[in-house]
Formats: structure tokens, C-alpha cells, sequence
């Protein structure tokens, strides 16, 4: 299907695009981008981009056939915010936050602030399929539009670093949404320096560090990766003042993409996909909660549920004291049976992925959107937003390489096996440093590298697990294949340097979703 232009008159002839033939490797390439979730971006007839479910075809096999049977593996929400009313001199709007399904789910192309509100769809769906550089270029484009001129105002915050969090907290919280975008210049009070961007890049750098830190409570580590961060749930009872702090994290976040800055604190995947309006899948709960999602995928392989006893509430641990949440109403009294089991699942999905921290992920999204409109992100993946708030990471290859064990058929030579020795070649050689991040973030599940190197990478456990190469048969796969959990990659054993470049290329780009014409 195509859109007809608004403009097109009773007989006019219109010139499409049709696709062009794809090749098996491209369209092998596809199937792996689309495989792991399953949901492709459209753009639809009202100019808004919507998600389509991209079913798998059906295997003979017994297995693939009870898993796609499986209703919570093809399940997934996407974060809907809503303006309830819009704020006036004297208040503040209002805003709902929910998760819908993905299918339901629309996400405007319009930026009111450019080109006269008219739709980028054009242009989001043209640069969204780009490489990355050409992506960010696109959006620096944008950007200038909307920063406002140094003679137009700027704004001044002054700090004391003995009290730099609340300082700028407070400093920050008290500027208003419309010069969220003028260019900021900082001052440590008593100290001499001038802001030519040093002293910029130290308060980010500085105030990202404090925020994130997990004394502070507001966050916490993920629970497979201690490098990424998730909502403490009990931020509440830390802080009276949480949802200004997650108000002002959003702004900060959103003012470092907007400035070109970088922050210390690296995200679980779910809140990228928050912030980007991405289908969120059960496979994410596991960032969140490893046991819960271990617990729910066992559930699949029973024949009676009702066998675990469970029923529909949820325990949180607040602090030392245990507090029982009913997922349902009367949920405690509601036992999981094989009838009801999927919409267990489902309000399990719901509750750890948005509404046990609803109201911290809510105040997050409005403060980034006070600075970076929300239409502009959709040329990006969750990865590559990484990049932009993190910075490319400073990757010590030779760390890398003393730090990494090999397994399978490489355990023998290691290093000195010719698979392995074209592997570090393409790394060292062909990969820039953006594809040294993305194939970090494919075997690791982030980008960032621990500060005491390699040698400190940890897997789900919170055991020291270091990057590993495991073989595979080339007959078992052509691609790469990645467990986050264990900093392992699967490596075909390929039979030329340029077919491993190849496949490993695709394979660390598969996360990135396309666009298509529904």
C-alpha cells in the first residue's frame, strides 16, 4: 500500500517507487533484524508511524510451534503520553501515561517549531534507514532550528560545587519549557573559570554522576548488567522531592543530546525504548528483574500452571518491608490457571515495565521532551540513542584482547586460530569507533566498558564474566549470534575473512528497525 498525495487530482498520474528485488542475503539480513521482536515501523495514511507485528513463518517443528503458540512471546506495549491540558501562566499541564498495545500504538511526525508544524514523515523515514552518521548530521540539522540565537537570550546557572546536585536541580527546574533551548553557560560560584564549554562539559559530566549514583536511591543497577541503570521503585521513600529529581534528569538528558554533551549514567534498554516510543517485549524484564523473567518463561514448558500456585499480586521488598501489590482487582484471591495464563503474564509486563515506577518515568519523558521534540527521535534505535547521551566509549583493543577467553573449536588455538585472527583484523582494522560500540552493545547489552577495563565485565550474575568467542557450525548459522547474559558471541566458523566482515556487520546492526509503507 501507498499514500496518495493530499494533492492529487481525478486522473492525474503519480509516479511510485516500487521496491526493488532483494538479494537472499538482504533478505536473510532482514528476517534477523525483524526476528528477535518482531515488530516492524510504519508509516501510515495519516502521516503518523504505527507498529506492525511481523509474523514468523511457521515451522513444522513441534518446539517452533508450541513457542509461537505462545501468546506473551509475540505480546508487546508501547508507552503512550498523553497532554491532558495544556498549561497556562498560573499552572502546569497535565499528563496521563499508559501502555497500550504496540499495535495501537501512533507517534507524530510533526514538530510544531519547524518548517510551520508540517510533517517530517518524509524525512524520518528517509534518514531512519541511513547510517548513523548520516542520521545524527540529519538531526544536528534540526536542532539548530530550534536552539535559540546567543543575542536572543541566553541563561546563566550559577552553582555551588559543594551543593551541586540541588543547585542545579533547583536552577534547572525553574526555567521555563520555552527556554529550555537557549544556550546554557555554567559558573561554579567562588571559581574563576569561564564557560567556553569546559566548564559545560565538567557540570554534565559531574551532575549525571551524582544522579546516578545508587546512594542516592533514585536509581539502581540493572539487574543482568551493572553498567546500566533502572528506577529505584522506592525512590519515594528516599527522596520526598524524587519526581522534581527525575524531572530534572529528563531535562538534563535532553539538554546533553540537544548540546552535544555527554552523560555518565548508561540506561536499561526499556527506558530508551520509553524515551524513543519503542515496542517493549517480555525479553526486556529480564534488564529489570532476571528472576521474574526466568520464572515466566518456565511457565511455558508446563502442562499445568496452576501446579506453581500462583496467583495475580506481586511482593516488593520497599526498603526491608515487604508490601503485596495486586496486579488485578481481588488478585490475590485469583489463582493462575492454563485459561488466564497469558493475561498473568501480561499484567506482569505491565506492572514491572511501567506501572511500579509510572510516575518516575512519566516526569523523566516530560523534562527530556521540554528540550528535544519527541518526532525527532524516531530516526534512531535504542542503541544508538545510547551512543549519542554516552559518547562512544575510548575501547582499549588490546585490553579487549588479553581480557577475552575462547571456547568450542577456538579454545584449542585461541587467538592464533584464523577465525579469530580475521575477527580481530575486521575490528582493528575495517570497524570505526561506532561499530566497535555497536558490536560491544550486541555481545554485552551496552556500550560502555567498566572502568577497570575488560577484565572487570560482568555477566547476569554479578560474577566476573569476560568476553567470549564461542564456536558455531556455519551449517547452524550464517550470522553472529549474542548472549548478553554471558558476554558471549557465537562466531560461525566462516571460511573467508570476507564473509565474516560481512555477516558480523549485519549482525551487529540488527537491533535497528526500519521503516516500511503500511
Amino acid at each position: 500500500m501507498v499514500t496518495c498525495p493530499a494533492n492529487a487530482r481525478p486522473g492525474q498520474k503519480i509516479r511510485f517507487q516500487l521496491p526493488i528485488k532483494l538479494s537472499s542475503d538482504e533478505i536473510q539480513s532482514i528476517k534477523l533484524n525483524y526476528q528477535k521482536d518482531g515488530w516492524i515501523r510504519c508509516l501510515s495514511t495519516d502521516l503518523t508511524f504505527h507498529w506492525v507485528r511481523s509474523e514468523a513463518e511457521a515451522d513444522s517443528d513441534h518446539e517452533s510451534k508450541k513457542k509461537l503458540e505462545w501468546a506473551f512471546e509475540r505480546t508487546a506495549f508501547v508507552r503512550e503520553l498523553r497532554t491532558l491540558t495544556v498549561g497556562t501562566s498560573t499552572s502546569k499541564a497535565t499528563h496521563s501515561l499508559q501502555l497500550v498495545p504496540a499495535k495501537d500504538a501512533a507517534l507524530s511526525t510533526v514538530v510544531p517549531a519547524i518548517n510551520n508544524g508540517t510533517s517530517l514523515a518524509q524525512e524520518l523515514s528517509r534518514y531512519a534507514a541511513m547510517p548513523f552518521q548520516h542520521k545524527e548530521a540529519w538531526f544536528r540539522q534540526q536542532i539548530a532550528k530550534l536552539q535559540v540565537p546567543w543575542e536572543d537570550g541566553h541563561i546563566k546557572i550559577n552553582v555551588r560545587r559543594e551543593n551541586l546536585l540541588e543547585d542545579s536541580m533547583e536552577a534547572t527546574e525553574s526555567i521555563t519549557q520555552a527556554d529550555m533551548r537557549k544556550i546554557f553557560r555554567f559558573e561554579f560560584i567562588a571559581e574563576p573559570g569561564v564557560d567556553a564549554g569546559g566548564v559545560a562539559r565538567e557540570w554534565f559530566q559531574l551532575v549525571s554522576d551524582m544522579l546516578f549514583n545508587p546512594d542516592f536511591a533514585l536509581w539502581s543497577y540493572s539487574s543482568i548488567n551493572q553498567m546500566c541503570m533502572q528506577i529505584n521503585p522506592s525512590s519515594g521513600i528516599a527522596n520526598d522531592e524524587h519526581l522534581r529529581y527525575f524531572h530534572f534528569t529528563g531535562r538534563l538528558l535532553g539538554k546533553a543530546l540537544f548540546d552535544r554533551q555527554i552523560v555518565a549514567g548508561h540506561l536499561v534498554r526499556p527506558l530508551y525504548k520509553h524515551i524513543l516510543g519503542w515496542p517493549l517485549t517480555v525479553a526486556d524484564l529480564e534488564q529489570l528483574d532476571a528472576d521474574t523473567y526466568a520464572n515466566l518463561c518456565k511457565l511455558k514448558d508446563l502442562d499445568d500452571v496452576e501446579v506453581c500456585c500462583l496467583d495475580f499480586t506481586v511482593t516488593e521488598d520497599h526498603w526491608g518491608t515487604a508490601q503485596t501489590v495486586d496486579l488485578k482487582p481481588d488478585g490475590a484471591n485469583c489463582t493462575v490457571t492454563n485459561n488466564n495464563v497469558d493475561e498473568y503474564i501480561q499484567l506482569q509486563m505491565r506492572y514491572r515495565l511501567l506501572d511500579r515506577v509510572k510516575e518516575q518515568v512519566k516526569a523523566l519523558l516530560i523534562g527530556f521532551y521540554d528540550v528535544v521534540p519527541e518526532a525527532l527521535l524516531s530516526v534512531f534505535d535504542f542503541q544508538e540513542l545510547e551512543l549519542l547521551l554516552c559518547g562512544l566509549p575510548e575501547i582499549d583493543i588490546e585490553d579487549w584482547k588479553r581480557n577475552t577467553e575462547y571456547t568450542g573449536d577456538y579454545e584449542r588455538k585461541g587467538a592464533s586460530h584464523k577465525v579469530v585472527k580475521w575477527f580481530w583484523e575486521v575490528v582493528v582494522d575495517d570497524f570505526d569507533e561506532e561499530h566497535k560500540a555497536r558490536l560491544l552493545q550486541f555481545v554485552t547489552g551496552t556500550s560502555g566498558v567498566p572502568a577497570q577495563g575488560f577484565r572487570a565485565l560482568q555477566g547476569n550474575d554479578n560474577n566476573i564474566r569476560k568476553f567470549t568467542i564461542n564456536s558455531i557450525p556455519e551449517t547452524v548459522s550464517v550470522f553472529p549470534k549474542a548472549h548478553t547474559c554471558f558476554n558471549r558471541i557465537d562466531l560461525p566458523l566462516y571460511d573467508s575473512k570476507k564473509k565474516l566482515k560481512k555477516f558480523l556487520t549485519m549482525a551487529i546492526q540488527m537491533e535497528a528497525t526500519g521503516f516500511d509503507i503500511d
